[in-house]
């Protein structure tokens, strides 16, 4: 006669199976459970980096100084690319002198852009003019006047950003301003979705970097 299992031997299995995944789930809510505490560092990690951030800091500063200045109407901050647009109007057709109220825009952040290259060795100013494609049709030659003398409109381009920039230095010393560095690009890289005529494309763009 065959001799039928022990139901001890049945119960016993069972548990072993029970006890098994319980300690299946003890060890996947400890693997989740640092997995979690290594996301909260890491977002803890970040979000110091950020705090800490020069570029976020300066382009923070310089947003809430435009939004309560009259500044805004000829300056216009990009947060996302860290870039100041000197909009039309700051500079008159063919002209590369910067008006009264435009000096008073770009005196208005003057003082944060300096603290940023001063604060931080490694940064850096990029001024960069640009024109419409409106061809110049003869040479300026009267400087006091245009405040430069061009013949074409990458020489004009670049001559509105010297003048920004030479706005944006004050005092700075020599050794600072060599940061500040300035180009001209004509009509090469008008707005996007704007045609090259606008004169929209009339523009002077600070770019802030940390290299």
């Amino acid at each position: 006669m065959k001799e039928k299992p022990s139901e001890w031997i049945a119960i016993s299995d069972l548990m072993a199976g029970v006890m098994a995944v319980v300690m299946l789930l003890l060890v996947v809510a400890v693997l989740q459970k640092s997995m979690s505490d290594l996301r909260y560092k890491e977002e803890l990690a970040k979000a110091s980096e950020k705090k800490d951030d020069p570029l976020l800091k300066v382009t923070t500063l310089l947003d809430e100084m435009l939004r309560n200045s009259n500044a805004s109407e000829l300056i216009a901050l990009d947060k996302a690319t860290r870039r100041l647009t000197l909009r039309d109007g700051v500079f008159e057709r063919g002209s590369a002198c910067l008006n009264t109220e435009s000096k008073a825009a770009v005196n208005a952040i003057q003082a944060q852009l300096v603290s940023f290259l001063l604060d931080n060795p490694k940064a850096k100013i990029l001024v960069e003019g640009y024109t419409d494609n409106i061809p110049v049709s003869r040479p300026v030659t009267d400087y006091q006047r245009f405040c430069t003398v061009y013949d074409d409109n990458f020489t004009l381009s670049a001559a509105r950003a010297r003048e920004a920039r030479r706005e944006l230095i004050g005092t700075l010393d020599a050794s600072t301003s060599k940061r500040i560095v300035v180009a001209g690009y004509g009509e090469s890289k008008p707005l996007e979705g704007i045609e090259p005529s606008d004169p929209r494309n009339r523009r002077v763009e600070v770019q802030l970097l940390i290299e």
